[in-house]
């Protein structure tokens, strides 16, 4: 290897590291996909995804059983953020997309405010005990189920516009909540089992 010195086989190696360690980030981050809205819905499918929405509750909570606050506060990934977070994260989430249903329900094409989830997830309140919000998921969802049971296919096509996204229908909305649901318990269940917890 005439000409290839140590200094060349550690730079390869370094950047080596370096993409495996993007790679298996990015896996980290989508363990179940990224969502793609690229979906015709069906009865059948709207049906699961209501299903996957009054499931969540007890899913997150088996997910959860049994972590004491060391491992409640361990990143799911490198640089991401802490179980914890992650269960308050969706407590807001959903509280909001349970809001902006409601919105498009009962006006005409709503445009909703996004948020800086990130930010809100650095504040106080995401320190708090993950029964909290629990609590709220789990109050949040039965009503949301309750909700999605009683909509026609008439209102499944009511449309909201979000700024940076533009126009979604509720039935294309509620397949974003159906992976969102997923892919967060997922960060959990993963690190849970690469962990051995």
């Amino acid at each position: 290897m005439r000409g290839f010195s140590i200094c060349n086989l550690r730079l390869v190696f370094n950047l080596k590291s370096q993409i495996l360690t993007i790679i298996m980030n990015e896996d980290l981050r989508f363990p179940i996909g990224k969502f793609d809205a690229d979906f015709e819905v069906t009865a059948e499918l709207r049906n699961t995804f209501v299903q996957t929405i009054s499931d969540l509750p007890v899913k997150l909570a088996t997910a959860i059983e049994g972590l004491n606050d060391e491992q409640l506060d361990t990143e799911y990934r490198p640089d991401g953020w802490t179980v914890r977070q992650v269960v308050h994260h969706i407590a807001d989430s959903h509280l909001n997309s349970y809001c902006r249903y409601k919105l498009a329900l009962t006006e005409e094409v709503p445009t909703i405010r996004p948020y800086f989830e990130d930010r809100w997830a650095e504040l106080s309140d995401s320190k708090m005990p993950v029964e909290v919000s629990m609590k709220i998921i789990d109050g949040i969802h039965s009503r949301w189920a309750n909700l999605l049971n009683s909509m026609s296919d008439v209102d499944f096509k009511r449309k909201l516009k979000h700024p940076e996204s533009g126009e979604w229908t509720l039935e294309k909305m509620l397949g974003l909540y159906d992976w969102h649901s997923k892919h967060h318990t997922a960060h959990i269940t993963d690190l849970r089992e690469r962990k051995s917890w």
